[in-house]
């Protein structure tokens, strides 16, 4: 494949989805095709598993149906719409992947990170990125922005306990020192301006 697969990675409220829109935006005035999508979701199937994953009624989801879902709608989204993105030589922008599932469900919710790892490979066929970013912000500071903007979706995770989301900040800091040939830091509290041009500059080392 010749493309390039950029996934960004963060907590609640990081700002990764707003940025994701603008380095888009950025990217294709210069004359790059860019493919910009998400996890879970990005195809119709991938969606419909979303819906049951995110939904706030699935109070009593367990942590492993939770996990195999999302490495189902990686499947099916990767096969039907990044895959053939990357054959074709474009550049894949991608709000969550396998991180996410290590973080989330591998560290936070206890299942070992390892195990989710083993699992996502079986599902991607060991298809990893060629970059990425992780929006460093702490987990308070996020989750403040959440409640702040309206306009966003608040969903299943959103209603986990400040513990369960250092967690997760924890565990994505575990996951940057596992594989920092990947995986740049990027200081989410600043603002977006700022942010924009410390992704943007590590985006175009990897074109």
């Amino acid at each position: 494949m010749s493309g390039t697969f950029i996934t960004f990675e963060g907590g609640e409220g990081s700002g990764k989805t707003t940025i994701a829109h603008l380095i888009k935006d950025k990217l294709e005035k210069e004359g790059y095709s860019v493919v910009l999508t998400r996890e879970p979701g990005g195809v119709s199937i991938a969606e419909q598993i979303r819906d049951v994953i995110v939904d706030v009624n699935n109070t009593n989801m367990d942590a492993r149906t939770e996990a195999l879902l999302y490495a189902s709608s990686r499947r099916q989204h990767l096969v039907e719409k990044v895959i053939p993105a990357l054959k074709d030589d474009k550049i894949v922008i991608c709000d969550r992947y396998v991180d996410s599932s290590m973080v989330y469900q591998g560290i936070a919710r206890g299942l070992g990170i390892d195990e989710v790892y083993n699992m996502n490979l079986f599902a991607t066929e060991n298809i990893l990125p060629n970059l990425t970013i992780f929006f460093d912000i702490q987990p308070e500071l996020g989750l403040q922005r959440v409640y702040s903007n309206k306009d966003r979706e608040v969903n299943r995770l959103d209603l986990e306990t400040l513990d369960f989301h250092q967690k997760v900040y924890d565990g994505y800091l575990t996951i940057c020192d596992k594989f920092p040939e990947r995986i740049i830091k990027v200081d989410a509290s600043q603002s977006i301006d700022d942010v924009l041009n410390s992704v943007y500059d590590e985006v175009k080392k990897h074109l």
